[in-house]
């Protein structure tokens, strides 16, 4: 089936996002595809965030706005639950006014989508992910990387299994099998979902032939609060299950990062300090495990890929001398 054909949904969960929100409404109003609904969770928020959404869903009946009940404080535990919260009402039944009709989903669709309130893309983005889809039964979550102050993330560092939480589309049979996303406070919904995806035999890519644009910082430009975002980095690593060789060598790859030494130092303490205090992780034995052994094996290959360069650089050394 043509992507163009696929139909998809959004939820975006948005807390006080009136300096961003726009842009992405506009990125999604102008794609060559366009969702069959979207649904923006409003998370208690008391700026004009719900303004701004309203006045685009009286120009697009597609577009509809959801108010949860206010809460104190913003965290990721909040987040999963307006995306749980926005995917039940995509999935509400309609009346049983006929039998053809009986439990049937309001808006038919075959992937749904978790879209931030402050990030934004170009009019082909979501035409891009659905033919990806198209070509491949076996995606499950798909999605890009994000661009944030001109920097995007080098994936030559990274596994592109793991799909960003900016906007990770789902095909919908797979975000059903996951049980859609676990509300942890301290972070790594995006994670759990695509670790959890993984395990039980779906595939996962992030397409790195595409970006979106992230506007909202994540940390402050102070000092002082990104080497307590960097702790608490470290932190929700471990909660996450990552191996502590892997955390190793990722402060070796943070030190070449602002704020380089002292930030990758105060990453891996975070993960060790955590893993002395024995802070609970959010997730299962099973999962730790496959995160662990996945990460293993990627380091694996990483010295395997090194070596067989090295050897390869020593034998032309060796050539060319002999010449």
């Amino acid at each position: 089936m043509s992507g163009s054909r696929l139909q998809y949904a959004l939820v975006t969960p948005a807390r006080n996002e009136e300096a961003f929100i726009e842009l992405t409404i506009q990125s999604v109003v102008s794609q060559t595809v366009r969702p069959v609904r979207w649904l923006v969770v409003s998370d208690g928020s008391t700026d004009r965030t719900n303004e701004i959404v309203t006045r685009y869903a009286l120009e697009h009946d597609w577009i509809e706005l959801l108010e949860m009940p206010k809460r104190q404080g913003r965290d990721f535990g909040g987040k999963a639950d307006s995306i749980n919260a926005g995917y039940s009402s995509l999935v509400t039944r309609l009346p049983s006014r006929s039998p053809a009709e009986a439990g049937q989903p309001s808006v038919p669709f075959d992937f749904v989508g978790s879209l931030d309130a402050d990030i934004s893309f170009e009019k082909d983005y979501f035409a891009f992910l659905l033919q990806k889809f198209a070509g491949d039964p076996e995606l499950g979550v798909a999605g890009t990387p994000f661009s944030e102050n001109g920097e995007t993330y080098d994936y030559r560092f990274s596994s592109a299994d793991h799909v960003s939480g900016a906007c990770q589309l789902f095909r919908r049979e797979c975000f059903e099998a996951i049980g859609g996303y676990v509300p942890v406070k301290g972070g790594g919904i995006d994670v759990i979902a695509v670790l959890t995806a993984r395990l039980i035999g779906w595939r996962t890519r992030t397409f790195t032939e595409k970006i979106s644009h992230h506007h909202r910082p994540m940390g402050s430009a102070n000092h002082r609060r990104k080497l307590i975002t960097s702790f608490r980095f470290g932190q929700k690593s471990y909660r996450l299950g990552y191996h502590p060789v892997w955390q190793l060598f990722r402060t070796f790859y943070q030190m070449t990062r602002k704020p380089y030494v002292i930030g990758a130092c105060a990453d891996t303490l975070g993960y060790f300090w955590a893993m002395l205090c024995r802070v609970e992780r959010p997730i299962s034995t099973e999962l730790v495990q496959f995160q662990q052994r996945d990460q293993m094996k990627r380091l694996s290959a990483f010295f395997k890929k090194f070596a067989i360069c090295k050897a390869a650089a020593t034998q032309n050394g060796s050539f060319r001398a002999r010449v």
